[in-house]
């Protein structure tokens, strides 16, 4: 099947003659100019047989072919089902799930990868339409680094109360983060402020005029290099375990993004920051019982925390 939505093969007219490409494509086509010199530089534009830039002049009676490629909604929920995802529970309010590594929760621009809700269209699970268009139906988001327990409504009901849940903070969750050092103290609260970083948009960090946020923390176990805990959120923001980690200079082992030693994440074998989603707790929309939900340690954490546990 073509990948292109259109192919246009046009003589140039009289009019145009002396024009720059660019401007003779957006008078011929409709096109605004930067449309014009996007495809230009893609090499989707020939004149006469002939790749051209977007300042060259057309001449009249020149050939001009033009392939215009179908333009996909990078926010579409295209249905696949994805490796590794696996249901916990499932039932006609909502849908747990175990998401791995590299998977997003939902589509967004700049991201062709897996997505949650993908998987869940592409196994036939109907989930609640309330939302955005590509975001319907979830209530909480994990990052695609992140691996671990998520929640995702089926009913609009569900989605109404767990949105709520999440928003009021009645929710537990509860992670584990294998950090460099040893915090001091073993076990405390980080309540700073997370606002974009300032020089890298895909960053976050500790700032003053950021939103607020709060990580609770407990040391599990502490080895030469590296210590295990056990954190609490009381906020949800965007890379918040990560940042606050980073802020007590005990950055998540493996994440490099965050200032990690690249030896170090070398050294046990990872390619992500070590932190996985372990328990989710809430009360059920339906029921109001209160019911949680576990995820084990993948097999990537699940080693490196070996080799962190064996070094001497």
């Amino acid at each position: 099947m073509s990948s292109f939505a259109d192919h246009r093969t046009v003589l140039v007219p009289e009019g145009l003659a002396g024009e720059r490409v660019d401007a003779a494509m957006a008078r011929m086509f409709g096109f605004s100019r930067s449309r014009a010199a996007d495809l230009i530089a893609q090499g989707l534009v020939e004149v006469d047989g002939s790749a051209v830039s977007k300042s060259d002049r057309v001449e009249p009676g020149a050939m001009l072919d033009v392939r215009i490629p179908v333009e996909t909604d990078p926010l579409e929920v295209v249905p696949e089902i994805v490796e590794g995802i696996k249901i916990i529970h499932d039932d006609d309010a909502l849908v747990v799930i175990d998401k791995p590594v590299g998977v997003a929760v939902h589509p967004s621009p700049g991201w062709s990868g897996p997505t949650v809700v993908g998987h869940l269209a592409g196994a036939g699970f109907r989930i609640s339409t309330s939302g955005a268009k590509e975001r319907e139906g979830i209530v909480q988001r994990l990052d695609v680094g992140t691996s671990g327990v998520m929640v995702i409504a089926k009913s609009e009901h569900s989605y109404s109360v767990l949105k709520n849940a999440f928003r009021h903070r009645t929710v537990d969750k509860t992670y584990h983060a294998l950090v460099q050092g040893h915090p001091d103290p073993l076990s405390g609260t980080v309540d700073a402020p997370i606002g974009r970083h300032p020089k890298f948009d895909y960053k976050f960090a500790v700032m003053g005029d950021g939103r607020h946020s709060v990580t609770h923390y407990e040391t599990l176990e502490a080895h030469r290099f590296a210590s295990l805990l056990e954190i609490h959120l009381e906020t949800g923001r965007t890379h918040q375990i990560r940042v606050h980690m980073a802020a007590l200079k005990h950055p998540c082992v493996g994440d490099i993004t965050y200032g990690a030693d690249p030896v170090l994440a070398k050294r046990v074998g990872l390619e992500r920051q070590w932190l996985h989603a372990v328990k989710l707790g809430f009360e059920h929309p339906d029921s109001g019982d209160y019911v949680e939900y576990e995820s084990s340690y993948p097999a990537d954490l699940a080693q490196a925390l070996e080799v962190i546990r064996n070094a001497h």
